[in-house]
């Protein structure tokens, strides 16, 4: 399986997606038009080992929502990440077993690598 979660209308994801090109037979999806599932969440935490590791504490609502200063347990990083996809930290790259979160630089070549090899 390859799949990218990410959002279109996020300058950062379109920037790695035109980086990662080609992107023959990736299954592509923009997480504002078809929200994430619980089962792919749970599938995605299931590779990266915690819901923290997905979760954006970057996005606005982190601070509008007043989470910098609660204590997150890791049901309420998976109830805020299906609540809002903002809380996802985009893009999420899977490659078979592998997953590739987030947008440093390190993070996308390595997911480069995974995607062409």
């Amino acid at each position: 399986m390859k799949k990218i979660y990410h959002l279109s209308t996020c300058d950062t994801c379109k920037r790695i997606l035109k980086e990662l090109e080609p992107l023959n037979g990736v299954d592509l999806q923009d997480i504002k038009v078809e929200n994430i599932t619980q089962e792919q969440l749970e599938k995605m935490e299931e590779l990266a080992g915690s819901y923290e590791a997905l979760f954006s504490k970057r996005a606005k609502l982190y601070r509008q929502e007043g989470l910098h200063e609660k204590t997150l347990s890791e049901a309420d990083y998976k109830e805020w990440i299906l609540k809002h996809y903002t809380f996802l930290k985009r893009p999420v790259v899977i490659i078979g077993n592998e997953i590739f979160i987030g947008n440093s630089k390190k993070t996308v070549e390595a997911a480069k690598a995974a995607l062409h090899s």
